[in-house]
């Protein structure tokens, strides 16, 4: 259901710390205009932490109500609170959302047993849910097994597996059939050469025609052309995040002319130093132009 290239999308503000809509809607556009499969609007890379439920529900329909039915909506509606993933959830599905992207509960860190009551009762609201694996960032891993147990569940399609670790998608395909999506940019490749199908890529908000190049010439079997693209935009792929994501991310969008870069504490703006090296990283690219002498 979820395959290719999907964009881990940014929430653009104002410099006031507001939602600015007309932004995303722009941000929308670029996505749609440059091959990508899909959008994932309120993830860890569109500052969720940050949004309140009703802002978080108006990022995901503006998203919606601008992809008209032209790119997959996959809405960041994950908690540490059971109730609460429920209900971003609900109104989620509500808005028309295609699936739900649901993040590992952090900081008070449910067993395995926890996790498989917890997804599934999210599942059982009836909207496809993606798994998402990011022990880096929750302290709380997706058991291999329990991930295997969950793919029963008809609505539990997918997993981003975002732990550094090509190794769990052999893992996990060995053992059950569900999609897995790469959640690093810098192994997609790796990873689709076992068995993902695609990428929720944070270097697609400025560079989406090459991570869609890449991901669809894997799934076709166009290796070189794949690993071409991957060796040409590996240096954007690990330095976006030379920072806390999406703090680099917002500073090569508004540096190629996408939207500004605002942020919201505790996430500030890049150090002057990381800038720098952003810029020279999105010349090389060729996102940029070079400097002129």
């Amino acid at each position: 259901m979820f395959k290719g290239a999907y964009t881990a999308l940014i929430t653009p503000f104002n410099r006031s710390g507001e939602v600015h809509y007309e932004r995303l809607r722009k941000l929308v556009e670029f996505q749609v205009a440059n091959g990508v499969d899909g959008l994932v609007p309120v993830g860890t890379t569109g500052e969720s932490p940050t949004l309140d439920h009703d802002e978080h529900i108006e990022v995901i329909r503006v998203t919606v109500e601008a992809a008209a039915g032209r790119l997959k909506v996959l809405a960041g509606t994950g908690a540490n609170s059971t109730a609460e993933a429920l209900d971003l959830t609900r109104r989620a599905k509500e808005v028309g959302a295609d699936g739900t992207l649901q993040v590992t509960p952090y900081y008070n860190k449910p067993t395995q047993a926890g996790l498989i009551q917890h997804f599934t009762a999210v599942a059982d609201i009836g909207l496809p849910v993606v798994l998402y694996n990011v022990p880096g960032r929750t302290s709380c891993e997706i058991a291999v097994p329990t991930i295997a147990e969950l793919a029963k569940h008809p609505n539990i399609v997918g997993v981003k597996e975002a732990s550094g670790s090509a190794d769990r998608v052999s893992r996990i395909l060995s053992v059950c059939d569900i999609t897995v999506l790469s959640g690093d940019d810098a192994l997609t490749l790796p990873m689709m050469s076992v068995g993902a199908a695609g990428v929720i890529s944070v270097a697609s908000n400025v560079a989406p025609r090459a991570v869609a190049d890449l991901v669809h010439a894997a799934a076709a079997g166009r290796w070189d052309e794949a690993r071409r693209l991957h060796f040409q935009y590996y240096r954007l792929f690990t330095d976006i995040f030379i920072e806390t994501n999406p703090i680099p991310i917002k500073a090569a969008a508004e540096l190629i002319g996408l939207v500004p870069a605002h942020y919201r504490l505790p996430l500030c703006e890049i150090s002057p130093a990381n800038l720098e090296k952003l810029r020279a990283t999105l010349q090389e690219c060729g996102l940029l132009p070079a400097p002129t002498t």
